[in-house]
This record gives structure tokens, sequence and C-alpha cells, in this order.
């Protein structure tokens, strides 16, 4: 199960052997920087805490995004040798949605974002694509793909699921009658009516799979089966206007695992899904950025209590810190993929070895809001001269260890900005949940939720 949850964990670095020394060589600033951690405000209240929070993490994709594509980087940091070309399918649908709150909060006029979002979709235009799908990687210079490893050269169904939650996201909220914003929906559309989600049931089969390559076929056969982070391709394959798959798929793979159903305690919590103690965090984020997990429901669980019940399980586990780790307790919590002292590794209560992830506890405000808090004033009250900067929160800190990263990546800036705003205000979820695509798709997989009695067409 551990090296299951490392795999689903990690999408990012299955075939890398990180060292610290490359995770840390960081573009530093200097002390006397703006956005610095020593000139970072003090006695701030919760709402200007939480405010500063969400508009520095977005840094990382304005100020940090690749000039040429628009898209988001893999990492602030140089890693696996690409240098800094590389950006993130995946990582950009969060970003997307993070742009969308910049928006709204005003922090830039709306039609520099929708102009930043009109060049982003225009390069994924051009860009190397698998059926419609995007890989993993591409170099935001040329749009050609980077491997992710040697068989893992084609399309991602999951990290284009993730791009394609934010597009649709984005293509309901750009809804003024002006030509900038017709064009950025009418491009998104066209992206979205070509990717050919058939195309991954491998000739017809009730099953997804994660990679097709036209160099190696199926090579990678990874069957996507739940429960974990990609209820989301389900949903996005379900809703596709062209290419769709039926419901049988969903039933009969993703439901269908030694690892899907669970009902089991801990920590005096029940876990309707998934692994012991629920994996890491990020299985409670990734999808549901855009998808509504209150009082969504289908025959398999109530999707709010399991995103609930297993953060809460995760900051339990930190609360009892079964391993003595240094810095854990009710202000120092959240375990999920991140950089560590070693390398990458998938944290949760089974593969725990000390290391705390800030987007573990902050994105998990919709289901912890007062765990989340406390978490949030100590990372930066108590914590904020080793891993603020000038993205926000460093990705992760190990103290037992004495490490604190220097780096940022964008599947872990994103969903800060993202759900902290769907806590505060539900901005993404009503925007994705009102999608008639999207309706269309949760409808025919059985879902239940007070938000598909509301039909808004873009």
């Amino acid at each position: 199960m551990k090296v299951f949850c490392y795999y689903l964990g990690i999408l990012f670095t299955l075939c890398f052997n990180l060292n610290c020394e490359a995770q840390n060589k960081k573009k530093s600033i200097t002390p006397d920087h703006p956005f610095s951690a020593a000139n970072r405000p003090k006695n701030l209240s919760d709402t200007a805490l939480v405010d500063l929070v969400q508009k520095q993490t977005f840094r990382y994709f304005w100020d940090f995004g690749h000039p040429v594509s628009a898209m988001a980087r893999e990492r602030s940091n140089d890693a696996y040798e690409y240098g800094d070309e590389v950006v993130t399918t995946g990582g950009t649908g969060f970003g997307i949605m993070a742009m969308i709150v910049a928006a709204e909060r005003k922090w830039q006029p709306r039609d520099s974002v929708a102009m930043r979002l009109l060049k982003m979709v225009k390069f994924l235009a051009k860009a190397d694509h698998y059926h419609g799908i995007f890989p993993h990687w591409l170099n935001g210079a040329t749009g050609k793909t980077i491997p992710f490893s040697r068989k893992d050269d084609g399309g991602d169904l999951v990290e284009s699921s993730f791009l394609f939650q934010g597009l649709l996201t984005a293509r309901q909220y750009f809804n003024a009658d002006n030509e900038m914003e017709k064009e950025l929906r009418n491009r998104i559309s066209w992206l979205w009516n070509e990717a050919e989600w058939d195309w991954y049931t491998r000739d017809g089969r009730d099953q997804l799979y994660w990679h097709w390559s036209p160099n190696h076929g199926w090579a990678m056969n990874f069957e996507l089966r739940g429960y974990n982070e990609t209820l989301i391709t389900y949903i996005m394959a379900a809703s596709a206007p062209r290419y769709p798959v039926g419901a049988d798929v969903y039933n009969k793979c993703w439901a269908e695992s030694n690892h899907f159903r669970n009902g089991k305690e801990f920590y005096g919590v029940n876990l309707p899904l998934g692994f012991d103690y629920g994996g890491p965090l990020f299985f409670t984020h990734y999808s549901f950025l855009g998808l509504d997990p209150r009082d969504l429901k289908d025959q398999y669980a109530n999707y709010w209590e399991q995103n609930q019940n297993h953060s809460l399980i995760n900051y339990k586990h930190c609360v009892a810190n079964p391993g003595k780790f240094k810095g854990y307790g009710e202000n120092g919590w959240g375990l999920t993929a991140s950089d560590t002292y070693n390398g990458y590794n998938a944290h949760s209560p089974t593969n725990d070895f000390g290391t705390i992830t800030p987007t573990a506890a902050l994105s998990s405000f919709p289901y912890t809001p007062a765990q989340s808090m406390k978490a949030l004033r100590h990372f930066y009250d108590d914590l904020g001269d080793k891993i603020w900067s000038e993205f926000g929160f460093t990705d992760a800190f190990n103290e037992s260890q004495n490490w604190y990263a220097e780096s940022h990546l964008a599947i872990d800036q994103g969903p800060i900005v993202v759900m902290i705003e769907n806590y505060r205000t539900g901005l993404l979820w009503n925007l994705f949940m009102k999608d008639p695509d999207v309706q269309n798709g949760l409808k025919k997989l059985g879902f239940e939720s007070p938000a598909l009695k509301n039909i808004s067409k873009y």
C-alpha cells in the first residue's frame, strides 16, 4: 500500500532521484527585499493574515509564470537538469484558478488576467498533445513535451484533468460581452472539445488509463482506480461534450479496487473511503478545487464527510505524534506530498518522517477552519523567519532534522490560494459547478449536489 500511495502522491518525481542540494538551488532574495521574511508584516489580524497569504502565494503564478507560455513553472528551483523551462500541466490548472481569485479580489485588473489566460490558451493550442490530452510537462518556450520518465512521454490524463478543471472555471468567470473574454471562452471550448477522453479507455474498455505515448503506447499500463486524487479525472471524462466516457467506466474501474472502500475509524473518526488513515491530504484538495464537496454525494460516499474526516484524521495524528517528531501538535500539522530533507515523498500518517507541508493544513481550511487557522498563525508568526518568502510559504520543513525548504512547487502553492478562497466565499466551487458540461457529467455518474439545481450557460 505504501508503494502504491507513494506513486499516486508524487505525480511528478517517480523516476527522479532528487537530492537536497538540487532542491535548494533557489535564487534567493536579499533580507531587505520587500517580500523577504525579515520584512513580513507583524501583528496582523486573522483576516489580514489570510489576505496576505493568499495574495503573496498568488505571486508564484503571476510574477514567476513562464514569460512565453504564461503557464506555471513546475518549481521555483532548478531541478531535473531541465533548467527554467519546465512548465506543469496540472499546476497550471491550479494557477488559472488562483488568477481568477486575483481578478475577483482586484490584486490584478480583470482585463490583465484575461489577457494572460488568452496568451496561455493560444500557447496550448499549438503545444504538443496526444488525442487532445497534454503531457505532464511541457517546455514553456517551445510547447514540446518534456518526458516525465522514459516511457511517460505522451498524454497524461490526470494532469490534463487538473488543467481543464481550471480552464472550465475560467470559462465561467470571464463571461463579459467583449472581444477578449469572448475569444478566451471560445478558445477554452476548442481545447475542451478536442480532448479525447474516451481514447484513454484503451479501445473501449470500462477503464481509464493514466498515460498513453505515441512511442510506447499503453506500456505504462496504469489504471485509474480509487480512492485518491483522481476523482476529478472521471468527472471531466464524463463531462466531455464530444469524447466522453460512460458511467460504467466510473463504476467498474474507479470504484473497484481493494483500497476504495474503508469504513473504519482512525483516532475516533470514521473514514468512508480510501487508504487507512486517509493517505496524503492532497486527496482532499486537487479534485475539489472546483468540484464542490458540500453535500456532494453518490452511491459510494458523502464527499464532505470524506474530506473533512480525512483532514481531521491527519490533524489528530499530528497531535498524537506517535513518531515523537519535533514541532508536531495542535499548531504544527499537515502531511501531504512535498519536498523533504532527503528528496520528495508523499507524507501521510502511515508514511511519516517528521516533515510538515504548509499546503496540507492551509488548503484544508474549508474542512478544518479552526485547526488550519492555528497552523497558519504558527507558520507565519513563529516560523516565518525560516519559511516565509516572496511566494508565500516555502514547500515544507522538518524541525527534527533542522531542515527548511527554500523551494516552491506549483501544485502546492495553487491549492493554498484556491481552497482558502473556497472557504471564504465559495468562488471557485460556485463557478465550476455552474458549468453545464460539468453538470451533465455529474448527473451521468449519479452524483447529487445542491449545485445541480442551478445550471448557468457561460
